[in-house]
């Protein structure tokens, strides 16, 4: 399985291909960041890619594997990453 590529190497292939310094790359970068995590709980969508929503999971009971005893999990408030179907053909082909 190869690396996966780390910020420093997206930073370096984004400067190249957009002949920018690497430091205005980093700034826009890190502002998109501040951006997405600002917008989370209102839904952030980076077009292409996917979108950030904030999910409420309803109490549920649960197990503890190593006792087995059933145990009741709480509702709770969660992030998740919901990719964009253009993200999925794009890296999965298409059926």
């Amino acid at each position: 399985m190869a690396k996966s590529m780390t910020k420093s190497k997206v930073l370096d292939h984004l400067s190249k291909k957009l002949g920018l310094t690497k430091k205005k790359v980093s700034e826009t970068m890190d502002e998109i960041v501040a951006l997405a995590y600002k917008e989370a709980k209102n839904a952030f969508t980076l077009p292409g890619v996917g979108k950030l929503v904030v999910v409420n999971r309803k109490a549920r009971m649960g197990r503890n594997p190593q006792t087995g005893a059933a145990i009741k999990i709480p509702a709770k408030r969660v992030l998740k990453f919901r990719v964009a179907k253009a993200c999925k053909d794009a890296v999965l082909g298409k059926k």
